[in-house]
């Protein structure tokens, strides 16, 4: 009898590995099918960036594609956001999301898909413009994904939300699309969130760890006021360049003597916008600041920091309270986190289609910020997890590593680039994991 029921749970064990192993070979086969499509689809949308709550003709391909599988489509959330929605009975709702949106970077990757576009952004400036970010893949895989799990309706049970959001870069993009009440209007609120970004790691290997992933982030223009005047009597002015440049050197003060060593905090500034002329001191400079943290204690110890030094910069030069800096908060987000328990899932489902020692759960939250998680904040029903997906041709990587370097190529950088072999890879991924978390 024990011999029995041995065999018994032997055969269970086997048929229970078996039934989710064929998905698993006919995913491959599928993206693999499917790779000279995506790819002719990825080099068209690096061909064509476009900025935040701009990405017309991106969410235009986006709700074309999501529309022939048959997903129920929804546009214009949050100006340029696309849901599609595909129904499969009883089961889990799982959100999908890839961010649509690129940089104003002048790419010089070489590559002959390269990026030559630019455009005009809010304030009137022409800029290069091209995917330094990866979001290109992002919307690739998204396409791949909807295809796949659209064919694969019998092996799954469920509801797919598949979310193309606008704007991730200036960190706005997902509130805008929550604000945009889209929980109201029919988009069904997800028991799991779940989405991928490109990282240049070797292709091949992931990294998906548990608890706090990426930083949170605060965007902010600072705009100093002074007393405009010619270049040759700066004594009859106040010069806000200079009141610019004395804040830029001061901000650094709050990261190296106001937040403790033990702690750890980023304050950038990105630009500095003022006057047109040689001869010509302007009436004001903007200064634009980053900020990176992981805890709203040091988040209040920078906001006060820069207050407090802009006011004394303000008192130093004489200038009357109304004439104090102002600051405009722009974009905010909290730290980005995974579920342990639902990355150890989708960890666990993917080491069926990636050596487990490429799958990476031990690595240090990055200082880089995601509003991923901003499309179910205060939701209490979602847990979430974002994957980091190895993007870099592997013989690159290898050499940048023997060269001292811990990447041959870097985000938001005019030569980052996307191996092709990851599109076919990304969406394997994606497939494999939703299938995951259908599963009951």
């Amino acid at each position: 009898m024990k011999n029995k029921t041995c065999f018994f749970f032997a055969t269970l064990l086997v048929i229970t590995v078996n039934s989710f192993s064929q998905p698993l070979t006919q995913v491959k086969k599928l993206a693999a099918a499917d790779s000279i499509r995506l790819v002719e689809i990825f080099k068209d949308l690096h061909q064509n960036p476009e900025l935040g709550f701009m990405e017309v003709r991106t969410s235009g391909i986006i709700a074309k594609e999501l529309k022939a599988l048959g997903y129920e489509v929804m546009t214009g959330i949050g100006k340029t956001g696309v849901v599609g929605i595909l129904k499969n009975g009883d089961g889990p709702v799982v959100m999908y999301r890839a961010d649509m949106d690129c940089n104003s970077v002048k790419e010089i990757t070489g590559l002959p898909y390269s990026s030559t576009k630019t455009m005009k952004k809010d304030d009137g400036t022409e800029v290069p413009v091209m995917h330094a970010c990866g979001h290109d893949a992002h919307v690739t895989w998204l396409l791949g994904v909807a295809k796949i799990m659209a064919t694969l309706k019998n092996d799954w049970k469920g509801t797919l939300v598949m979310l193309a959001q606008p704007a991730e870069e200036p960190l706005t993009g997902a509130k805008a699309m929550v604000n945009d009440s889209m929980y109201n209007k029919g988009v069904p609120v997800p028991d799991y969130l779940f989405g991928l970004h490109t990282t240049p790691i070797a292709t091949g290997s992931i990294k998906n760890g548990s608890g706090e992933r990426a930083a949170g982030s605060d965007q902010l223009d600072v705009t100093f006021y002074g007393i405009g005047g010619h270049g040759s009597t700066p004594e009859l002015t106040k010069d806000p360049v200079v009141m610019a440049c004395n804040a830029v050197m001061q901000y650094q003060t709050i990261i190296s003597r106001s937040i403790a060593a033990q702690d750890v905090a980023v304050l950038t500034v990105g630009a500095i916008h003022s006057g047109g002329d040689n001869n010509v001191i302007p009436a004001s400079a903007v200064v634009k600041l980053n900020l990176r943290w992981f805890n709203d204690r040091i988040r209040t110890v920078l906001l006060d920091g820069i207050k407090r030094i802009n006011e004394g910069i303000a008192v130093s030069n004489g200038l009357s309270k109304e004439n104090y800096p102002s600051i405009l908060m722009k974009g905010s987000v909290y730290p980005q986190v995974n579920e342990p328990a639902l990355a150890a899932k989708v960890n666990k489902a993917l080491a069926n289609i990636i050596a487990p020692e490429k799958i990476i759960t031990n690595t240090p939250p990055i200082m880089g910020s995601e509003d991923f998680n901003h499309l179910v904040l205060g939701n209490n029903k979602t847990v979430c997890d974002y994957v980091w997906v190895g993007t870099a041709r592997p013989d690159l990587y290898a050499k940048a590593l023997a060269e001292g370097k811990t990447a041959p190529f870097y985000n938001h950088n005019g030569n980052y680039q996307v191996d092709l072999a990851a599109i076919p890879l990304g969406t394997e991924i994606g497939v494999t994991a939703l299938l995951e978390l259908f599963r009951k």
